[in-house]
């Protein structure tokens, strides 16, 4: 437990939450400034501060634990999908893992709401740019603990 966060508070008990769901993983609660009602994070009980940090051996228990509470928001509130993000240091205001679980329904505005689209400005760009990634996935394969 990170003493400083405030979602290592919630998981501990020691800050108020609506919370939707627990396990030994997991804790999920709604966002008190939701961009949709329903609008639920969920956290890993223990501190991780980005994805890439999170161990492998809880991805499958947490992400099933996503697609459980995402079916429960979404059935819930009466939506027509679910919109899950992650962001990692840039726009992250608590700095845990936390997986956005939004409520999603046609016209609800929220496109426009979230990032402004570009082109590649060729392909010859768009394959350079694949390439620069292909050739990171490689270097991090072949490196202990993909770092």
């Amino acid at each position: 437990m990170n003493p400083d966060c405030i979602f290592c508070k919630i998981a501990a008990g020691q800050e108020p939450a609506c919370v939707v769901f627990e396990d030994n993983i997991s804790l999920a609660f709604l966002d008190m400034r939701p961009v949709f009602y329903g609008h639920t994070l969920l956290i890993p009980k223990k501190h991780f501060t980005t994805m890439m940090e999170f161990p492998d051996e809880m991805i499958y228990g947490f992400f099933s634990n996503l697609k459980l509470v995402s079916r429960a928001v979404e059935d819930a509130m009466g939506s027509q999908g679910i919109f899950n993000a992650i962001n990692n240091r840039i726009s992250q205001s608590v700095p845990h893992l936390h997986v956005h679980i939004l409520p999603r329904s046609k016209g609800d505005g929220m496109r426009h709401f979230l990032w402004p689209r570009k082109l590649y400005e060729s392909m010859d760009e768009a394959d350079k740019t694949a390439g620069a990634i292909r050739q990171t996935l490689e270097r991090l394969k072949n490196t202990p603990n993909g770092q």
